[in-house]
Protein backbone atom coordinates (compact mmCIF):
# COMPACT_ATOMS: atom_id res chain seq x y z
CA UNK A 1 0.00 0.00 0.00
CA UNK A 2 1.20 4.21 -0.04
CA UNK A 3 4.45 4.80 1.68
CA UNK A 4 2.41 7.95 3.20
CA UNK A 5 -1.00 9.07 4.16
CA UNK A 6 -3.58 11.58 4.62
CA UNK A 7 -2.42 14.74 6.48
CA UNK A 8 -1.80 13.95 10.21
CA UNK A 9 -0.32 16.21 13.13
CA UNK A 10 3.69 16.89 13.24
CA UNK A 11 4.75 13.83 14.32
CA UNK A 12 2.36 11.50 13.63
CA UNK A 13 2.87 11.00 9.95
CA UNK A 14 5.84 9.02 9.82
CA UNK A 15 3.71 6.39 11.66
CA UNK A 16 0.85 6.03 9.19
CA UNK A 17 2.74 3.43 7.06
CA UNK A 18 2.61 1.05 10.11
CA UNK A 19 -0.16 -1.23 9.28
CA UNK A 20 -1.56 -4.74 10.42
CA UNK A 21 0.78 -6.25 7.33
CA UNK A 22 3.57 -4.83 8.91
CA UNK A 23 4.46 -7.28 11.76
CA UNK A 24 2.15 -9.99 11.86
CA UNK A 25 1.08 -11.25 15.38
CA UNK A 26 2.51 -14.49 16.47
CA UNK A 27 5.08 -14.13 14.37
CA UNK A 28 7.39 -11.19 14.75
CA UNK A 29 7.99 -9.33 18.54
CA UNK A 30 8.20 -5.45 19.06
CA UNK A 31 11.95 -4.79 18.71
CA UNK A 32 13.86 -2.14 20.66
CA UNK A 33 16.22 0.01 18.54
CA UNK A 34 19.00 -1.17 20.97
CA UNK A 35 18.77 -4.84 20.10
CA UNK A 36 20.86 -4.87 17.29
CA UNK A 37 23.65 -2.51 18.58
CA UNK A 38 23.39 -5.24 21.54
CA UNK A 39 24.40 -8.10 19.12
CA UNK A 40 27.15 -6.12 18.03
CA UNK A 41 28.50 -4.92 21.00
CA UNK A 42 28.10 -8.38 22.46
CA UNK A 43 29.71 -9.77 19.19
CA UNK A 44 32.70 -7.66 19.90
CA UNK A 45 33.36 -8.99 23.45
CA UNK A 46 33.11 -12.45 22.34
CA UNK A 47 35.18 -12.40 18.90
CA UNK A 48 37.65 -10.26 20.83
CA UNK A 49 38.43 -13.51 23.16
CA UNK A 50 38.24 -16.20 20.87
CA UNK A 51 40.52 -13.98 18.80
CA UNK A 52 43.09 -13.81 21.85
CA UNK A 53 42.62 -17.08 22.80
CA UNK A 54 43.60 -18.60 19.79
CA UNK A 55 46.34 -16.62 19.52
CA UNK A 56 47.92 -16.38 23.26
CA UNK A 57 46.91 -19.34 24.78
CA UNK A 58 50.21 -21.63 24.11
CA UNK A 59 47.46 -25.05 24.41
CA UNK A 60 45.07 -23.12 21.49
CA UNK A 61 47.91 -21.89 19.63
CA UNK A 62 49.39 -25.56 19.02
CA UNK A 63 46.06 -26.82 18.05
CA UNK A 64 44.88 -23.85 15.81
CA UNK A 65 48.05 -23.02 14.22
CA UNK A 66 46.19 -21.17 11.63
CA UNK A 67 44.73 -18.84 13.78
CA UNK A 68 41.09 -20.85 13.73
CA UNK A 69 39.09 -22.92 14.75
CA UNK A 70 40.38 -25.42 11.63
CA UNK A 71 41.14 -29.12 13.01
CA UNK A 72 43.24 -29.95 10.04
CA UNK A 73 46.30 -28.94 8.03
CA UNK A 74 45.42 -26.90 4.73
CA UNK A 75 47.85 -25.08 2.97
CA UNK A 76 47.89 -21.36 2.08
CA UNK A 77 46.49 -18.60 4.38
CA UNK A 78 43.66 -17.08 4.92
CA UNK A 79 42.00 -13.41 4.58
CA UNK A 80 39.69 -13.68 8.01
CA UNK A 81 38.90 -16.81 10.12
CA UNK A 82 35.69 -17.17 9.50
CA UNK A 83 34.74 -20.14 11.55
CA UNK A 84 35.79 -17.82 14.49
CA UNK A 85 33.56 -14.73 13.43
CA UNK A 86 30.76 -17.62 12.80
CA UNK A 87 30.70 -18.98 16.16
CA UNK A 88 30.85 -15.24 17.76
CA UNK A 89 28.19 -14.16 15.60
CA UNK A 90 26.09 -17.50 16.77
CA UNK A 91 26.69 -16.68 20.43
CA UNK A 92 25.68 -12.82 20.40
CA UNK A 93 22.59 -13.10 17.98
CA UNK A 94 21.15 -16.09 21.20
CA UNK A 95 22.23 -13.99 23.74
CA UNK A 96 19.61 -10.80 22.85
CA UNK A 97 16.90 -13.11 20.90
CA UNK A 98 13.25 -12.85 22.08
CA UNK A 99 13.19 -16.02 23.77
CA UNK A 100 12.78 -17.65 26.98
CA UNK A 101 16.36 -18.57 28.51
CA UNK A 102 15.50 -22.08 28.18
CA UNK A 103 14.82 -22.21 24.12
CA UNK A 104 17.15 -19.77 23.49
CA UNK A 105 19.98 -22.00 25.04
CA UNK A 106 18.41 -24.63 22.91
CA UNK A 107 18.78 -22.80 19.52
CA UNK A 108 22.41 -21.81 20.29
CA UNK A 109 23.61 -25.51 20.91
CA UNK A 110 21.71 -26.70 18.08
CA UNK A 111 23.55 -23.79 15.69
CA UNK A 112 26.62 -24.97 17.35
CA UNK A 113 26.57 -28.58 17.37
CA UNK A 114 25.59 -28.43 13.65
CA UNK A 115 28.10 -25.85 12.56
CA UNK A 116 30.56 -27.94 14.23
CA UNK A 117 30.05 -30.84 12.77
CA UNK A 118 29.59 -30.06 9.28
CA UNK A 119 33.11 -28.25 9.68
CA UNK A 120 34.49 -31.17 11.40
CA UNK A 121 33.29 -33.71 9.10
CA UNK A 122 35.09 -30.97 6.22
CA UNK A 123 38.01 -31.25 7.89
CA UNK A 124 38.30 -34.99 8.55
CA UNK A 125 37.66 -35.46 4.89
CA UNK A 126 41.20 -33.31 4.31
CA UNK A 127 42.75 -35.43 6.58
CA UNK A 128 41.85 -38.72 5.24
CA UNK A 129 42.70 -37.23 2.12
CA UNK A 130 46.01 -36.40 2.86
CA UNK A 131 46.55 -39.43 4.32
CA UNK A 132 45.83 -41.52 1.52
CA UNK A 133 47.15 -39.19 -1.77
CA UNK A 134 48.57 -36.40 -0.07
CA UNK A 135 45.69 -34.08 -0.83
CA UNK A 136 45.59 -31.04 1.26
CA UNK A 137 42.95 -28.80 0.27
CA UNK A 138 43.76 -24.44 0.26
CA UNK A 139 42.87 -22.87 3.81
CA UNK A 140 41.45 -20.04 1.58
CA UNK A 141 38.70 -21.79 -0.20
CA UNK A 142 37.98 -24.12 3.15
CA UNK A 143 37.21 -20.36 4.85
CA UNK A 144 34.98 -19.01 2.36
CA UNK A 145 32.74 -22.57 2.58
CA UNK A 146 32.63 -22.63 6.47
CA UNK A 147 31.46 -18.92 5.88
CA UNK A 148 28.86 -20.02 3.51
CA UNK A 149 28.01 -23.15 5.69
CA UNK A 150 27.82 -21.18 9.16
CA UNK A 151 24.96 -18.25 6.75
CA UNK A 152 22.96 -21.40 5.95
CA UNK A 153 23.01 -23.11 9.14
CA UNK A 154 21.78 -19.83 11.12
CA UNK A 155 18.83 -19.53 8.48
CA UNK A 156 17.80 -23.13 8.45
CA UNK A 157 17.70 -22.47 12.55
CA UNK A 158 15.69 -20.14 12.86
CA UNK A 159 13.39 -21.71 10.35
CA UNK A 160 13.11 -24.36 12.81
CA UNK A 161 13.06 -22.15 16.11
CA UNK A 162 11.45 -18.83 15.19
CA UNK A 163 7.24 -18.52 14.86
CA UNK A 164 6.62 -19.09 11.06
CA UNK A 165 3.77 -20.02 8.93
CA UNK A 166 2.54 -23.15 9.34
CA UNK A 167 3.97 -25.59 6.08
CA UNK A 168 0.86 -25.73 3.98
CA UNK A 169 0.14 -28.45 1.05
CA UNK A 170 1.44 -27.43 -2.39
CA UNK A 171 -0.79 -27.10 -5.66
CA UNK A 172 -0.41 -30.05 -8.34
CA UNK A 173 1.29 -29.08 -11.13
CA UNK A 174 -0.64 -27.61 -14.32
CA UNK A 175 2.68 -27.64 -16.86
CA UNK A 176 5.93 -29.36 -17.03
CA UNK A 177 8.73 -27.32 -16.73
CA UNK A 178 11.50 -29.25 -18.50
CA UNK A 179 15.47 -28.61 -18.75
CA UNK A 180 15.57 -26.31 -15.94
CA UNK A 181 18.39 -27.99 -14.14
CA UNK A 182 20.16 -28.78 -17.30
CA UNK A 183 20.28 -24.93 -17.80
CA UNK A 184 21.75 -24.66 -14.79
CA UNK A 185 24.20 -26.87 -15.14
CA UNK A 186 25.18 -25.76 -18.20
CA UNK A 187 25.67 -22.28 -17.26
CA UNK A 188 27.56 -23.81 -13.85
CA UNK A 189 30.18 -25.76 -15.93
CA UNK A 190 30.81 -22.57 -18.13
CA UNK A 191 31.38 -20.11 -15.38
CA UNK A 192 33.75 -22.57 -13.41
CA UNK A 193 35.58 -22.92 -16.93
CA UNK A 194 35.85 -18.97 -17.31
CA UNK A 195 36.69 -18.43 -13.72
CA UNK A 196 39.58 -21.21 -14.04
CA UNK A 197 40.78 -19.90 -17.11
CA UNK A 198 40.81 -16.19 -15.70
CA UNK A 199 42.68 -17.53 -13.20
CA UNK A 200 45.30 -19.12 -14.78
CA UNK A 201 46.12 -16.16 -17.20
CA UNK A 202 47.45 -13.60 -14.63
CA UNK A 203 46.19 -11.00 -15.91
CA UNK A 204 47.82 -7.49 -14.59
CA UNK A 205 44.32 -5.74 -14.74
CA UNK A 206 43.35 -8.93 -11.78
CA UNK A 207 46.48 -8.22 -9.98
CA UNK A 208 45.70 -4.40 -9.78
CA UNK A 209 42.11 -4.74 -9.15
CA UNK A 210 43.19 -6.93 -5.85
CA UNK A 211 46.04 -4.22 -4.65
CA UNK A 212 42.62 -1.74 -4.57
CA UNK A 213 40.42 -4.06 -2.94
CA UNK A 214 38.02 -4.52 -5.44
CA UNK A 215 38.43 -8.39 -5.08
CA UNK A 216 39.82 -7.83 -1.45
CA UNK A 217 42.85 -10.62 -1.79
CA UNK A 218 40.83 -12.87 -3.13
CA UNK A 219 41.49 -15.52 -5.79
CA UNK A 220 39.82 -14.15 -9.18
CA UNK A 221 38.64 -17.82 -9.53
CA UNK A 222 36.47 -17.76 -6.87
CA UNK A 223 35.90 -13.88 -6.97
CA UNK A 224 34.38 -14.58 -10.57
CA UNK A 225 32.36 -17.60 -10.20
CA UNK A 226 29.32 -16.03 -9.42
CA UNK A 227 29.28 -12.84 -11.48
CA UNK A 228 30.38 -15.10 -14.32
CA UNK A 229 27.60 -17.71 -13.74
CA UNK A 230 25.25 -14.49 -13.46
CA UNK A 231 26.21 -12.86 -16.61
CA UNK A 232 25.84 -16.01 -18.71
CA UNK A 233 22.52 -16.80 -17.43
CA UNK A 234 21.42 -13.19 -17.86
CA UNK A 235 22.61 -13.30 -21.67
CA UNK A 236 20.56 -16.57 -22.14
CA UNK A 237 17.33 -14.98 -20.53
CA UNK A 238 17.66 -12.17 -22.89
CA UNK A 239 18.54 -14.08 -26.06
CA UNK A 240 15.14 -16.01 -25.29
CA UNK A 241 12.97 -13.11 -24.67
CA UNK A 242 14.41 -11.46 -28.09
CA UNK A 243 13.90 -14.91 -29.84
CA UNK A 244 10.18 -15.78 -28.37
CA UNK A 245 7.81 -15.19 -30.47
CA UNK A 246 5.57 -12.74 -29.64
CA UNK A 247 1.52 -11.56 -31.08
CA UNK A 248 -0.62 -9.03 -30.25
CA UNK A 249 -2.57 -9.96 -27.39
CA UNK A 250 -4.71 -7.76 -25.21
CA UNK A 251 -7.19 -9.32 -23.66
CA UNK A 252 -9.98 -8.18 -21.17
CA UNK A 253 -7.80 -7.38 -17.91
CA UNK A 254 -9.13 -6.83 -13.91
CA UNK A 255 -6.64 -4.04 -12.12
CA UNK A 256 -7.27 -4.64 -8.23
CA UNK A 257 -6.05 -1.52 -6.05
CA UNK A 258 -5.52 -2.12 -2.22
CA UNK A 259 -6.63 1.07 -0.95
CA UNK A 260 -5.87 2.42 2.79
CA UNK A 261 -6.23 5.64 3.58
CA UNK A 262 -4.51 6.34 0.35
CA UNK A 263 -6.57 9.90 -0.77
CA UNK A 264 -3.48 12.04 -1.01
CA UNK A 265 -2.46 9.75 -3.93
CA UNK A 266 -5.17 7.57 -5.40
CA UNK A 267 -6.84 10.16 -7.92
CA UNK A 268 -2.77 10.49 -9.57
CA UNK A 269 -2.92 5.85 -9.64
CA UNK A 270 -6.48 6.16 -11.33
CA UNK A 271 -5.18 8.39 -13.75
CA UNK A 272 -2.14 6.81 -14.83
CA UNK A 273 -4.34 3.43 -15.67
CA UNK A 274 -6.70 5.53 -17.62
CA UNK A 275 -3.81 7.20 -19.69
CA UNK A 276 -2.35 3.12 -20.09
CA UNK A 277 -5.15 2.37 -21.23
CA UNK A 278 -5.53 4.44 -24.24
CA UNK A 279 -2.10 2.21 -25.12
CA UNK A 280 -3.73 -0.49 -25.01
CA UNK A 281 -6.67 -2.58 -26.93
CA UNK A 282 -8.39 -4.12 -24.61
CA UNK A 283 -11.27 -3.54 -21.97
CA UNK A 284 -9.44 -2.63 -18.93
CA UNK A 285 -11.79 -3.18 -15.46
CA UNK A 286 -10.46 -1.28 -12.21
CA UNK A 287 -11.56 -2.37 -8.32
CA UNK A 288 -10.53 -0.51 -5.57
CA UNK A 289 -10.56 -2.46 -2.66
CA UNK A 290 -11.62 0.42 0.35
CA UNK A 291 -9.77 -1.81 2.93
CA UNK A 292 -11.03 -0.23 5.98
CA UNK A 293 -10.16 3.49 5.39
CA UNK A 294 -10.48 5.97 7.72
CA UNK A 295 -10.04 9.28 5.11
CA UNK A 296 -11.68 10.39 1.67
CA UNK A 297 -10.14 7.32 -0.17
CA UNK A 298 -13.58 5.62 -1.64
CA UNK A 299 -15.38 9.17 -2.00
CA UNK A 300 -12.27 10.12 -4.01
CA UNK A 301 -12.06 6.86 -5.95
CA UNK A 302 -15.37 6.85 -6.59
CA UNK A 303 -15.25 10.27 -8.25
CA UNK A 304 -12.34 10.03 -10.79
CA UNK A 305 -13.53 6.68 -11.75
CA UNK A 306 -16.78 8.78 -12.70
CA UNK A 307 -14.71 11.23 -14.74
CA UNK A 308 -12.63 8.69 -15.95
CA UNK A 309 -13.53 7.56 -20.27
CA UNK A 310 -11.27 4.63 -20.93
CA UNK A 311 -11.80 2.37 -18.11
CA UNK A 312 -14.64 1.02 -15.90
CA UNK A 313 -14.43 0.77 -12.43
CA UNK A 314 -16.00 0.66 -9.09
CA UNK A 315 -15.06 1.06 -5.32
CA UNK A 316 -15.56 -2.76 -3.27
CA UNK A 317 -15.62 -1.66 0.39
CA UNK A 318 -13.56 -4.14 2.28
CA UNK A 319 -13.53 -3.44 6.37
CA UNK A 320 -11.83 -6.44 7.51
CA UNK A 321 -8.05 -4.45 7.53
CA UNK A 322 -5.46 -6.16 6.18
CA UNK A 323 -3.81 -5.99 2.51
CA UNK A 324 -4.28 -9.70 1.63
CA UNK A 325 -7.95 -9.47 2.99
CA UNK A 326 -8.73 -6.64 0.39
CA UNK A 327 -6.52 -8.85 -2.77
CA UNK A 328 -8.60 -11.77 -1.76
CA UNK A 329 -11.92 -10.15 -2.30
CA UNK A 330 -10.42 -8.56 -5.66
CA UNK A 331 -9.59 -11.54 -6.68
CA UNK A 332 -13.71 -12.60 -5.68
CA UNK A 333 -14.80 -10.20 -7.43
CA UNK A 334 -12.43 -10.60 -10.78
CA UNK A 335 -14.38 -11.82 -14.25
CA UNK A 336 -11.75 -11.84 -16.51
CA UNK A 337 -9.44 -14.60 -17.39
CA UNK A 338 -6.51 -11.60 -16.42
CA UNK A 339 -6.09 -9.51 -13.71
CA UNK A 340 -3.65 -6.72 -12.43
CA UNK A 341 -2.45 -6.13 -8.87
CA UNK A 342 -0.86 -2.69 -8.44
CA UNK A 343 -0.19 -0.95 -5.15
CA UNK A 344 -2.45 2.25 -4.52
CA UNK A 345 0.85 4.68 -4.69
CA UNK A 346 2.30 2.88 -7.71
CA UNK A 347 1.79 5.08 -11.04
CA UNK A 348 1.92 2.79 -14.27
CA UNK A 349 3.44 4.15 -17.30
CA UNK A 350 1.44 4.35 -20.57
CA UNK A 351 2.97 1.10 -22.17
CA UNK A 352 3.10 -0.68 -19.36
CA UNK A 353 -0.46 -2.61 -19.61
CA UNK A 354 0.36 -3.38 -23.63
CA UNK A 355 4.34 -5.12 -22.89
CA UNK A 356 3.02 -6.67 -19.85
CA UNK A 357 -0.16 -8.80 -21.34
CA UNK A 358 1.38 -9.58 -24.58
CA UNK A 359 3.21 -12.19 -22.64
CA UNK A 360 0.00 -13.82 -21.60
CA UNK A 361 -0.20 -15.13 -25.69
CA UNK A 362 1.73 -17.99 -24.05
CA UNK A 363 -0.57 -19.81 -22.21
CA UNK A 364 2.15 -21.21 -20.11
CA UNK A 365 2.78 -17.98 -18.68
CA UNK A 366 1.19 -17.42 -15.31
CA UNK A 367 3.01 -13.84 -14.23
CA UNK A 368 4.67 -11.08 -15.55
CA UNK A 369 6.18 -8.44 -13.33
CA UNK A 370 8.75 -5.56 -14.41
CA UNK A 371 11.06 -2.66 -12.88
CA UNK A 372 9.67 -0.45 -10.61
CA UNK A 373 10.88 2.86 -11.31
CA UNK A 374 11.42 5.46 -7.98
CA UNK A 375 9.86 9.20 -7.94
CA UNK A 376 13.60 10.25 -8.24
CA UNK A 377 12.87 13.39 -5.69
CA UNK A 378 13.51 11.02 -2.30
CA UNK A 379 16.51 10.80 -0.21
CA UNK A 380 16.85 7.29 -0.81
CA UNK A 381 15.85 7.19 -4.60
CA UNK A 382 19.05 7.05 -6.45
CA UNK A 383 20.40 4.18 -4.44
CA UNK A 384 17.11 2.69 -4.29
CA UNK A 385 17.01 2.82 -8.51
CA UNK A 386 20.47 1.00 -8.49
CA UNK A 387 19.25 -2.10 -6.48
CA UNK A 388 16.00 -2.23 -8.55
CA UNK A 389 17.90 -1.81 -11.92
CA UNK A 390 20.31 -4.97 -10.84
CA UNK A 391 17.45 -7.34 -8.82
CA UNK A 392 14.52 -6.65 -11.48
CA UNK A 393 16.66 -5.40 -14.53
CA UNK A 394 19.34 -8.23 -14.23
CA UNK A 395 18.94 -10.85 -11.58
CA UNK A 396 15.39 -11.38 -12.51
CA UNK A 397 16.30 -11.79 -16.10
CA UNK A 398 19.17 -14.55 -15.12
CA UNK A 399 16.31 -16.38 -12.86
CA UNK A 400 14.00 -16.43 -15.95
CA UNK A 401 16.68 -18.24 -17.99
CA UNK A 402 16.38 -21.04 -15.66
CA UNK A 403 12.31 -20.42 -14.86
CA UNK A 404 13.22 -20.04 -10.92
CA UNK A 405 11.94 -16.54 -10.74
CA UNK A 406 10.26 -16.62 -7.32
CA UNK A 407 8.76 -13.62 -6.62
CA UNK A 408 7.55 -10.57 -8.44
CA UNK A 409 6.89 -7.38 -6.52
CA UNK A 410 3.06 -6.65 -5.82
CA UNK A 411 3.80 -3.06 -6.60
CA UNK A 412 2.78 -4.23 -10.10
CA UNK A 413 2.50 -7.78 -11.20
CA UNK A 414 -0.04 -9.43 -13.79
CA UNK A 415 -1.33 -12.92 -13.12
CA UNK A 416 -3.80 -15.30 -14.80
CA UNK A 417 -6.56 -15.44 -12.72
CA UNK A 418 -7.29 -19.16 -12.56
CA UNK A 419 -3.45 -19.35 -11.22
CA UNK A 420 -4.01 -17.39 -8.54
CA UNK A 421 -7.21 -19.28 -7.31
CA UNK A 422 -5.20 -22.35 -8.12
CA UNK A 423 -2.67 -21.45 -5.81
CA UNK A 424 -5.08 -20.34 -3.01
CA UNK A 425 -5.15 -16.94 -3.37
CA UNK A 426 -3.06 -14.36 -1.34
CA UNK A 427 -1.97 -15.63 2.17
CA UNK A 428 -2.87 -13.61 5.40
CA UNK A 429 -1.27 -13.04 8.68
CA UNK A 430 2.59 -13.15 7.15
CA UNK A 431 5.06 -11.44 5.28
CA UNK A 432 5.64 -11.58 1.14
CA UNK A 433 2.38 -12.60 -0.17
CA UNK A 434 3.05 -11.70 -3.26
CA UNK A 435 6.19 -14.11 -3.05
CA UNK A 436 4.56 -16.43 -1.70
CA UNK A 437 1.75 -16.66 -4.74
CA UNK A 438 4.43 -16.04 -7.40
CA UNK A 439 6.51 -18.95 -6.08
CA UNK A 440 3.64 -21.33 -5.97
CA UNK A 441 2.47 -20.31 -9.18
CA UNK A 442 5.78 -21.04 -10.94
CA UNK A 443 5.72 -24.56 -8.99
CA UNK A 444 2.57 -24.81 -10.57
CA UNK A 445 4.54 -25.27 -14.11
CA UNK A 446 3.30 -21.50 -15.52
CA UNK A 447 6.04 -19.37 -16.77
CA UNK A 448 7.07 -16.56 -14.25
CA UNK A 449 8.31 -13.88 -16.66
CA UNK A 450 10.33 -10.32 -15.42
CA UNK A 451 10.43 -8.26 -18.58
CA UNK A 452 12.40 -4.83 -18.13
CA UNK A 453 10.83 -3.14 -20.16
CA UNK A 454 7.99 -2.93 -18.13
CA UNK A 455 8.15 0.19 -16.13
CA UNK A 456 6.02 2.02 -13.44
CA UNK A 457 6.95 4.43 -11.11
CA UNK A 458 6.43 3.32 -7.28
CA UNK A 459 6.85 5.45 -4.07
CA UNK A 460 10.41 4.76 -1.89
CA UNK A 461 10.04 5.28 1.47
CA UNK A 462 10.94 9.21 2.48
CA UNK A 463 12.28 8.65 5.31
CA UNK A 464 14.63 6.21 7.74
CA UNK A 465 11.30 5.07 9.76
CA UNK A 466 9.47 4.07 7.48
CA UNK A 467 12.51 2.28 5.55
CA UNK A 468 12.85 0.51 8.50
CA UNK A 469 9.28 -0.74 8.67
CA UNK A 470 9.53 -1.76 5.05
CA UNK A 471 12.77 -3.38 4.56
CA UNK A 472 11.84 -5.54 8.24
CA UNK A 473 8.81 -6.46 6.75
CA UNK A 474 10.96 -7.31 2.77
CA UNK A 475 13.67 -9.25 4.58
CA UNK A 476 11.24 -11.27 6.83
CA UNK A 477 9.38 -12.31 4.34
CA UNK A 478 11.94 -14.82 2.99
CA UNK A 479 11.59 -16.77 5.77
CA UNK A 480 8.40 -16.91 6.15
CA UNK A 481 7.50 -17.79 2.30
CA UNK A 482 10.11 -20.53 2.98
CA UNK A 483 8.65 -21.89 6.31
CA UNK A 484 4.90 -21.78 4.19
CA UNK A 485 6.44 -23.78 1.09
CA UNK A 486 8.85 -25.97 3.27
CA UNK A 487 7.81 -28.70 1.11
CA UNK A 488 9.30 -27.34 -1.87
CA UNK A 489 13.02 -27.31 0.30
CA UNK A 490 12.83 -31.03 1.69
CA UNK A 491 10.48 -33.20 -0.24
CA UNK A 492 11.29 -35.77 -3.13
CA UNK A 493 10.50 -32.90 -6.08
CA UNK A 494 13.07 -31.83 -8.06
CA UNK A 495 12.38 -28.20 -7.93
CA UNK A 496 14.90 -25.42 -8.97
CA UNK A 497 13.50 -23.20 -6.83
CA UNK A 498 13.27 -25.27 -4.04
CA UNK A 499 16.46 -26.84 -4.03
CA UNK A 500 18.30 -24.01 -5.18
CA UNK A 501 16.89 -20.74 -5.32
CA UNK A 502 15.44 -20.70 -1.60
CA UNK A 503 18.02 -21.81 0.21
CA UNK A 504 20.24 -19.48 -1.78
CA UNK A 505 17.99 -16.53 -0.51
CA UNK A 506 18.00 -17.91 3.14
CA UNK A 507 22.05 -17.73 2.87
CA UNK A 508 21.91 -14.49 1.09
CA UNK A 509 19.49 -13.39 3.72
CA UNK A 510 22.12 -14.83 6.68
CA UNK A 511 25.17 -12.78 5.25
CA UNK A 512 23.72 -9.44 4.62
CA UNK A 513 22.16 -9.91 8.55
CA UNK A 514 26.08 -10.76 9.20
CA UNK A 515 27.53 -7.78 6.75
CA UNK A 516 28.28 -5.23 9.63
CA UNK A 517 29.74 -7.86 12.17
CA UNK A 518 31.72 -9.08 9.23
CA UNK A 519 33.39 -5.67 8.99
CA UNK A 520 33.81 -5.24 12.42
CA UNK A 521 35.08 -8.02 12.98
CA UNK A 522 37.59 -7.51 10.21
CA UNK A 523 38.72 -3.95 12.17
CA UNK A 524 39.10 -6.14 15.35
CA UNK A 525 41.27 -8.51 13.50
CA UNK A 526 43.41 -6.01 12.10
CA UNK A 527 44.05 -4.53 15.47
CA UNK A 528 44.76 -7.87 17.44
CA UNK A 529 45.28 -10.60 14.79
CA UNK A 530 48.70 -11.75 12.97
CA UNK A 531 50.39 -8.28 11.89
CA UNK A 532 51.14 -10.07 8.30
CA UNK A 533 47.09 -11.11 7.74
CA UNK A 534 45.55 -7.31 8.19
CA UNK A 535 46.20 -6.22 5.27
CA UNK A 536 44.56 -8.85 3.53
CA UNK A 537 41.78 -8.96 5.59
CA UNK A 538 40.89 -5.39 5.25
CA UNK A 539 40.94 -5.89 1.45
CA UNK A 540 38.81 -8.86 1.68
CA UNK A 541 36.04 -7.33 4.02
CA UNK A 542 35.82 -3.85 1.46
CA UNK A 543 35.89 -6.42 -1.26
CA UNK A 544 32.59 -7.58 0.14
CA UNK A 545 31.26 -4.24 1.56
CA UNK A 546 32.53 -1.69 -1.58
CA UNK A 547 34.23 -3.53 -4.48
CA UNK A 548 31.66 -6.05 -5.55
CA UNK A 549 28.51 -4.19 -5.05
CA UNK A 550 30.08 -1.63 -6.99
CA UNK A 551 31.33 -3.21 -9.87
CA UNK A 552 27.55 -5.24 -9.81
CA UNK A 553 25.66 -2.46 -9.82
CA UNK A 554 27.72 -0.62 -12.35
CA UNK A 555 27.65 -2.89 -14.53
CA UNK A 556 23.20 -3.87 -14.08
CA UNK A 557 23.17 0.39 -14.30
CA UNK A 558 24.73 -0.08 -17.89
CA UNK A 559 23.09 -2.64 -19.67
CA UNK A 560 19.63 -1.51 -18.51
CA UNK A 561 20.87 1.42 -20.81
CA UNK A 562 20.76 4.63 -17.23
CA UNK A 563 24.23 5.15 -17.32
CA UNK A 564 23.23 8.52 -15.54
CA UNK A 565 22.73 6.62 -12.61
CA UNK A 566 26.09 5.85 -11.72
CA UNK A 567 26.14 9.07 -10.11
CA UNK A 568 24.48 7.59 -7.71
CA UNK A 569 26.59 4.46 -6.97
CA UNK A 570 28.55 5.59 -4.06
CA UNK A 571 24.80 6.24 -2.33
CA UNK A 572 24.24 3.02 -3.29
CA UNK A 573 26.95 1.20 -1.36
CA UNK A 574 25.98 3.00 1.67
CA UNK A 575 22.56 1.93 0.98
CA UNK A 576 23.36 -1.76 1.13
CA UNK A 577 25.35 -1.31 4.30
CA UNK A 578 22.21 0.31 6.32
CA UNK A 579 20.80 -2.45 4.20
CA UNK A 580 22.20 -5.21 6.21
CA UNK A 581 22.16 -3.80 9.41
CA UNK A 582 18.24 -3.65 8.43
CA UNK A 583 18.21 -7.16 7.90
CA UNK A 584 20.37 -8.04 11.12
CA UNK A 585 16.89 -6.21 12.44
CA UNK A 586 14.77 -8.47 10.83
CA UNK A 587 15.77 -11.20 12.02
CA UNK A 588 15.34 -10.30 15.47
CA UNK A 589 12.30 -9.11 15.26
CA UNK A 590 11.26 -12.70 14.23
CA UNK A 591 9.57 -14.30 17.60
CA UNK A 592 10.61 -17.63 18.84
CA UNK A 593 8.13 -20.34 19.14
CA UNK A 594 8.54 -22.60 22.37
CA UNK A 595 9.33 -26.05 22.05
CA UNK A 596 6.32 -27.54 22.20
CA UNK A 597 4.21 -25.38 20.05
CA UNK A 598 7.24 -26.38 17.03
Amino acid sequence: MSSFSSPAPDGLLDRHYVSVDSAPAKLTRPLSPWSAPAVLVIFVLVAGLMLLAVDAHPVLAAAFPQGDLVFSPYSGSHSIPLRIFILSFYIAFAAVVGTRKRDRTRFLVELIASYVLICGLFDLINILAFHAIGLVYSLHVVEILSGLIGFFVFSLKLLDHGSMPGRVTVPRPVHRRRFAWTRLGLAVAGAIAVSVMVDRLGLPLVGDLRQVALLGGTGPGVFLFLPVLFLILYVWGTLTAVLRPRRAFAPPVSIIIPAHNEAHVIRRTLTAVDAAARDYDGRVKVLVLNNNSTDDTAEIARAVLARLSLIQGRVVNVPTPGKAVALNRGVEEVDTDYMIRIDADTQILPHTLARAMRHFADPQTGIVGGVPIPPGDGPFDRARLIEVLLKHGYYQIAYGAIDAIVGVPGMFAAYRTDAVRAAGGFVQGMNGEDTDVSLRIGEMGYRVIGDPQVHYVSEVPASFHHLREQRLRWFRSVYHVSARNRTYLDDWRPSLRGKAILPFMLLNSARRAMTVPLFLFSLLYYVIGPSGAAPLTLQAVLAVLVGAPALMGAFAVLVNGRPRALLGLPEYVLFRVLRSYLTLESVLSIAFAPRRNR
